[in-house]
């Protein structure tokens, strides 16, 4: 069963045509990897399926509702979370209150409630900051939770931004090149997370440059060049597929 459903989306800024005509699907439960060059539209079509960009055309439908037009917190609140390619981290807040930000979106209580200090606005409070370490303590990263997010190391704070996004009781983690700036070490740890996040029912779409992660995380993978999709399959089919080794991966083994 698709929860995402991409058809024929096409994005232009001004005479660039970024996306087009690119189309597929994403499978309740699975990891699927967006792969190509770069300049190859890959955050283009994120930003199409976040409701930060618009489609000039095409549709995208998630757990059968359309998000064309929508507003990205709606989109959020609907169960789609994700992490930017530039991390983009509250840097002068602690870890705990960069994913208490994520879980605000779960958070009812309104401004009367947060001045006056109710109780349903307390216990509400208690409860997304018992989430929030939750997440933290997912991510490894229970120890640190009261440090600034500025004083973290670059790999801890992509985890932090995967906290923050878990911390949103996402149905689908969208991913943009999580391993970016990683050591091998931390590439390896984020392979066995991101496994671990699809262990929760989550489904995962990513963007990676770093082949070997690709090939280990993921089910299913799409492979765009100049903004059009030239392929996809299974992990061991793109790996054969000529046009995409032509394109992408060059003619080295994997």
């Amino acid at each position: 069963m698709s929860l995402l459903e991409i058809r024929d989306i096409t994005k232009s800024f001004g005479g660039l045509t970024a996306v087009n005509d690119v189309s597929f699907d994403v499978a309740e439960g699975s990891i699927v990897g967006l792969i190509g060059p770069n300049g190859a539209g890959k955050t283009t079509t994120f930003n199409l399926i976040t409701g930060n960009y618009r489609a000039d055309r095409g549709s995208v439908t998630f757990a059968g509702r359309s998000l064309v037009g929508m507003k990205t917190h709606r989109i959020v609140k609907l169960g789609v979370a994700r992490t930017f390619q530039n991390i983009r981290l509250f840097q002068q807040l602690s870890a705990l209150e960069n994913v208490l930000a994520g879980r605000h979106c779960r958070t009812g209580a309104g401004l009367l409630g947060a001045m006056l200090r109710l109780p349903g606005q307390v216990k509400e409070e208690r409860a997304a900051i018992a989430r929030a370490l939750e997440e933290l303590h997912f991510v490894g990263l229970q120890e640190r939770s009261l440090e600034l997010a500025k004083n973290l190391a670059y790999g801890d704070q992509r985890r932090l931004e995967i906290a923050r996004a878990l911390a949103s009781d996402p149905k689908l983690v969208i991913l943009d090149e999580p391993a970016g700036g990683m050591n091998e070490q931390e590439t390896d740890q984020l392979v066995e997370l991101i496994a671990r996040i699809k262990a929760r029912g989550i489904t995962i779409l990513l963007i990676e440059h770093d082949m070997s992660l690709v090939m280990r995380a993921c089910e299913h993978i799409v492979v765009l060049e100049y903004g059009e999709k030239i392929a996809e399959g299974s992990p061991k089919a793109i790996q054969a597929n000529p046009r995409v080794i032509e394109a992408y991966l060059g003619t080295e083994e994997v």
